[in-house]
């Protein structure tokens, strides 16, 4: 017999198909759940993109923004934003204060969470949890507050420091203050939350891990470090990847709430620039110029740092 004739033809399965269709609406409950997050992303995230062209108009309130006519020249409002000594200063103290909360905010919560693993009191492990998430729930005006309260002139850290002989130190006044008073603040307020993410990561390695390295004789910092670090590493590096995404992303609340006219120098960020020239001057197209120039590098940036951290790792986001 040939080898043609024994060769079996392939036979399709009735309905193989619509294999796809009923598998979808198999499990037709779970895109359900996907709708409400679906409308969210194109009502408040694709829909507003449409404003984007504001950044190349001379935007009036009352005409709209179709009607609105195009800047003389289209890129007006972006050179208005780089031609004052004040916005490059601003752009430069953005990038520091981005760069120094990586360096020193970023390993806190990894290290927190590792910590807290080790932990085997249950009860005690989450009322350190609770402790620790609470400050990230607070106003950024009451985390100010604290700060002044402290740190004053009149603050409970200088009454320590003259009760032992010391001099008044202006910590909420002088520039070389700011940039520590900001993120140690934020470590501080956003710690326990930013650590969720690993804390669930490592709640989810299994047991068995655990009681093998046990068994070889393995000790604590053994299992932290040859267990928990290289399971928690790819969440690591992709939140690391996400927030050197976001380094041209400052949020000015805090910023603007510890400015002086003394730390100015090192506390007028893109956003606080943004917020005085921008929007209380009602000037539109200038605050969307300078939003869209820090969503187009922060794109660049993510994309080099992903491309960066497949090739050293093969982790990245896409």
């Amino acid at each position: 017999m040939s080898k043609a004739a024994a060769r079996k033809p392939s036979v399709k399965r009735p309905g193989s198909g619509h294999a796809g269709l009923r598998k979808v609406l198999h499990s037709w409950q779970l895109y359900v759940l996907l709708i409400p997050a679906l409308v969210w992303a194109a009502v408040f995230a694709y829909y507003p993109m449409y404003g984007l062209i504001i950044a190349f108009k001379d935007y009036k309130i009352r005409v709209g923004i179709l009607n609105s006519p195009w800047a003389n020249p289209i890129g007006k409002y972006f050179q208005q934003f780089f031609s004052t000594s004040i916005a490059i200063n601003a752009i430069r103290n953005t990038i520091v204060i981005s760069l120094e909360s990586i360096v020193f905010a970023f390993p806190i919560p990894v290290i927190f969470a590792l910590l807290l693993n080790q932990i085997q009191n249950i009860r005690a492990r989450k009322l350190i949890q609770t402790i620790s998430y609470a400050p990230y729930f607070m106003s950024n005006v009451v985390v100010v507050s604290i700060i002044t309260v402290f740190f004053s002139a009149n603050g409970v850290i200088n009454n320590i420091i003259m009760s032992m002989g010391g001099k008044t130190v202006y910590f909420t006044s002088l520039p070389q203050w700011f940039r520590f008073l900001y993120i140690s603040s934020n470590i501080w307020q956003s710690m326990g939350f930013n650590a969720v993410i690993y804390i669930a990561t490592l709640t989810g390695i299994s047991p068995e891990y655990y009681e093998a390295a046990r068994v070889d004789g393995a000790n604590r910092w053994q299992l932290i470090r040859y267990i928990d670090i290289p399971m928690i590493m790819p969440t690591v590096i992709l939140m690391l990847i996400l927030q050197i995404g976001n380094i041209m992303n400052v949020g000015y609340e805090k910023a603007y709430l510890m400015q002086n006219g003394s730390n100015t120098v090192v506390s007028e960020l893109i956003s606080t620039y943004v917020y005085k020239v921008g929007l209380q001057t009602a000037q539109y197209s200038f605050a969307t110029a300078v939003g869209l120039f820090n969503s187009v590098v922060n794109f660049i940036i993510l994309i080099i740092a992903n491309i960066i951290a497949k090739k050293a790792s093969d982790i990245s986001i896409f």
